[in-house]
């Protein structure tokens, strides 16, 4: 397959799951035609192309590292292969780049310098809970990590679920896995009873958890101060995102 010299966004698995549940053939052959890559981190990036094409010759491929410790000077220097013809992918340590990744930078570049940008398909976990909670999949907003101190949190919940109540708006944001418990406990004790709570957990894997109920159905499914065992029962620790709606 020959390809257009571009910048493909190429989209990984959301956990351990079996790459054809999830993306199409149709992006193997683009991995196959690509030399260049940025990537959050080389090795799963190495891990994952062998996952979709195992005869790759990883060793013959360049890998241009993408995260928080990238001197943002040199990124744009990351798409100079383009210039001699030759194609880039970018790839994100889950699920699709460019939405709630550092992949966003390179896109914005490339955009500004009219290089050709192309998406391919795959799981979106934003999407993916929007579709399954419930909620108003026509207005929605994903906030990423809210603030780590409690008060500030705890302020971020209330003006959201305002923002959520008066203009009929899904909410979503997410945690790191060991504090999800703390932050449904958190939202437990912030917001009102008839508001509505959806986790969605470990998308498109094997344990799979998306359930949505009002803040009053999961006070009596956590009730204060329950167990660690209730709490990790109920909120696994694992990659998840919460929806809150009315």
């Amino acid at each position: 397959m020959t390809l257009e010299t571009a910048v493909y966004l190429i989209p990984v698995t959301l956990g351990d799951t079996c790459i054809e549940q999830v993306l199409p053939s149709h992006n193997r052959d683009v991995v196959m035609g690509i030399k260049h890559f940025i990537v959050e981190n080389v090795r799963s990036a190495r891990r994952f192309l062998k996952k979709v094409e195992q005869s790759i010759d990883i060793d013959t491929l360049t890998f241009y590292e993408l995260n928080q410790h990238t001197d943002r000077k040199f990124i744009e220097h990351y798409l100079d292969p383009i210039a001699k013809g030759q194609p880039v992918g970018i790839i994100s340590e889950a699920g699709c780049p460019a939405i709630a990744d550092p992949g966003a930078d390179v896109v914005a570049i490339a955009q500004r310098k009219h290089i050709k940008v192309v998406p391919l398909v795959g799981p979106s976990s934003i999407i993916l809970s929007v579709m399954a909670s419930g909620f108003n999949g026509q207005s929605f907003a994903f906030h990423g990590y809210l603030p780590i101190d409690e008060d500030k949190k705890t302020a971020r919940i209330r003006q959201l679920e305002s923002r959520m109540y008066a203009e009929d708006q899904t909410q979503l944001f997410i945690e790191t896995p060991y504090r999800n418990g703390k932050m449904m406990q958190t939202l437990l004790s912030t917001l009102r009873p008839q508001t509505r709570i959806c986790l969605a957990a470990n998308i498109t894997c094997a344990d799979e958890k998306i359930v949505t109920y009002t803040v009053a159905e999961w006070r009596k499914r956590i009730p204060q101060g329950a167990s660690d065992d209730i709490v990790a029962r109920e909120i696994p620790r694992v990659p998840a995102i919460f929806l809150i709606y009315k």
